[in-house]
């Protein structure tokens, strides 16, 4: 499995209007998790955070939003941002564009009818399931207002072939300020995921680092 843990200065060049990082000089980072609300793993992500006072940002798969409406609405309490991760994890260079948009927009439909009253003050987020998504597709997004965010480390917790201790490898040696970080709170990622987030969590809170939600 290819991929970059440290997303390269070249490539934030080539796509300079989707957000990779947000440049600070402030010690915060932004904690992101892909691919919920999921029974059980979400939970233990948001109660990980409390025990720090950190926020973070979710980009929910529309279909898990729908089938766990009360873990979703825990995110939103807790104060945590939400982001659009499309209604059914469509890989974006798989499908024709018209059906990846149409994909988005159900997923948006689900999280803004279970938003309550913060739909009001919420902006919309969305990241790309594996991170692949056409230009044209991407474009038609900005024009409607959404915010595209990658990141700049990717933990690899959903990485199977990895170690735990590498997983938290590749967030210590890479996380700056103003780092968006990926993690996924799905079963997939739970064994990496649930070593290196309390770590990661400790590790830069000593460091005298704040964990911010994107907005």
């Amino acid at each position: 499995m290819l991929y970059f843990t440290k997303t390269p200065n070249i490539v934030k060049r080539i796509f300079p209007k989707l957000t990779w990082n947000i440049p600070s000089e402030k010690k915060v980072i932004y904690l992101t998790f892909d691919d919920g609300p999921t029974e059980d793993i979400t939970h233990w992500v948001l109660s990980e955070l409390d025990k720090y006072n950190a926020k973070a940002t979710f980009f929910c798969i529309g279909k898990n939003v729908m089938h766990h409406p009360s873990i979703f609405q825990n995110i939103i309490k807790k104060g945590h941002a939400i982001g659009n991760h499309t209604h059914n994890h469509l890989n974006g260079w798989h499908k024709i564009s018209k059906i990846y948009l149409e994909n988005i927009d159900k997923a948006q439909e689900v999280i803004d009818s279970n938003m309550g009253n913060q739909k009001s003050v919420y902006q919309h987020l969305f990241r790309p399931p594996y991170g692949k998504i056409y230009t044209n597709v991407a474009k038609k997004l900005l024009k409607k207002n959404y915010k595209i965010i990658m990141w700049d480390v990717l933990s690899g917790d959903f990485d199977l072939s990895i170690s735990k201790e590498k997983c938290l490898e590749n967030v210590i040696c890479n996380t700056t300020k103003g780092s968006i970080v990926v993690f996924h709170d799905s079963v997939k990622a739970a064994n990496n995921l649930k070593y290196t987030l309390p770590k990661t969590l400790a590790y830069f809170s000593k460091k005298g680092y704040q964990f911010e939600a994107l907005k």
